[in-house]
């Protein structure tokens, strides 16, 4: 009820209702008879005719026997109440007279002394209660029309709708079809032509990025042949380092744009395996990481790229959480957890995580070699197999990362 849709329905369907209800009982009370008088009117005629017919000489002319047909309980009780009530009591009989007919058309038989019965035919009054048949079909009709109507209108909105749901991990919004009413196709208009902006922009600063990475490499080299003449060796040491770390930034710049506009085919990995392997080259560099549990999963996404995020994690919880234990389990999503030793990293500065050159102890920047760029790499590998990484501190001290990717089924993908 809270969609755009259901709302158009449902505001069709009450002010057209609304409409059919008030004229309604406008003809109501302004121009039909009240039930009750009415039919105190029929009860008046048919005493009038007993009377008629008891004092008259046609008494050839009155049936033996009430009128044949089954008998209408309801109206029967009905008009006999009223003519007790208006003070000459009738002992009548309703009966229909053809079950093929209209349900109205009825028979009354009134007793007439001794002599017989007075058959009449009549058209009995539609009581209170069926008055209002034809409404709730109306409502019906008018309901249907209503959802057919609203459905119809807001097609194309649900066609925008997702169309912003298709969104690729790499923020490309796909095109959008113009068709539909003029508002609708201003709307897709104006978002394909925002989606190409952002595009050009996109791509306009990735290439400046991957520039500016490439030229510091000539400058670095040659800064680097200089410090290598500095005579103090102190001196020199920290040239080589800055320059050191300079480097390692374009790098990871440069490895940076790469992710963001690789096209890198993906395959079919078993997630346990690779982690298992990640962490065996990473323990023979002398990185402190240990594997735990390891459950069966298999996703679809690159194996060079996922082995590049793997290393990264893991490196971060070798270097800044002294020692990670990774672990793996399955199920729709494979989730990939590893927790490390160290100090983890305040509350207020868990949402920076992944930006650009983070660094949650700005005083170990030079102890822990590194450009910052490595779980904002991650991330970008990871949500392209259309995962997520999310980071948290470990209740009992340390930091928890946790990456999760949609699992496949080897033999439905090898079947496909």
């Amino acid at each position: 009820m809270n969609t755009l849709r259901a709302k158009m329905a449902l505001l069709l369907v009450a002010s057209i209702v609304s409409v059919v209800a008030l004229i309604t009982l406008a003809i109501i009370y302004a121009s039909v008879v009240p039930g009750s008088v009415m039919i105190d009117m029929f009860a008046r005629q048919w005493i009038t005719m007993e009377r008629l017919a008891s004092h008259g000489p046609g008494a050839a002319d009155l049936s033996p026997r009430p009128a044949p047909g089954e008998v209408d309980q309801e109206q029967t009780e009905l008009f006999r109440a009223a003519t007790a009530r208006l003070g000459t009591p009738l002992d009548l009989v309703i009966t229909h007279k053809d079950e093929t007919a209209s349900p109205r058309f009825r028979t009354l038989s009134v007793r007439v002394g001794t002599s017989g019965w007075l058959l009449h035919d009549i058209v009995v009054p539609i009581r209170d209660s069926r008055r209002w048949m034809w409404f709730a079909f109306i409502a019906i009709g008018v309901g249907t029309v209503a959802v057919f109507s609203a459905y119809r209108m807001t097609k194309p909105l649900a066609m925008l709708e997702s169309a912003v749901e298709a969104v690729t991990p790499d923020a490309i919004l796909p095109v959008l079809p113009e068709r539909g009413p003029a508002e609708v196709r201003a709307t897709a208009a104006a978002l394909n032509s925002l989606s190409a902006r952002l595009k050009r922009v996109i791509e306009s600063r990735m290439r400046l990025v991957a520039a500016a990475g490439h030229d510091l490499r000539t400058p670095l080299t040659r800064m680097r042949l200089r410090a290598e003449f500095v005579r103090d060796d102190e001196e020199r040491s920290l040239w080589l380092k800055d320059i050191d770390e300079l480097g390692r930034i374009a790098d990871s710049a440069i490895q940076l744009v790469r992710e963001e506009s690789a096209k890198e085919l993906t395959e079919i990995v078993p997630i346990h395996e690779l982690v298992r392997s990640v962490a065996a080259e990473l323990r023979d560099q002398n990185f402190e990481i240990d594997v735990g549990d390891t459950g069966e999963a298999y996703v679809k996404a690159s194996r060079l790229a996922l082995n590049r995020a793997l290393r990264n994690l893991l490196i971060n919880a070798a270097t800044h959480g002294l020692r990670g234990i990774v672990s793996v389990t399955g199920g729709a999503m494979a989730q990939i957890t590893i927790a490390d030793q160290g100090p983890g990293i305040a509350p207020d500065l868990l949402d920076q995580v992944f930006e650009p050159f983070f660094r949650a102890d700005r005083a170990r920047i030079q102890q822990i070699p590194g450009a910052g760029l490595g779980l904002t790499i991650s991330l970008e590998i990871v949500r392209r197999a259309g995962g997520d990484i999310s980071i948290a501190n470990r209740p009992d001290g340390g930091l928890l990362q946790i990456v999760e990717l949609p699992t496949v089924s080897v033999s439905a993908e090898v079947m496909a």
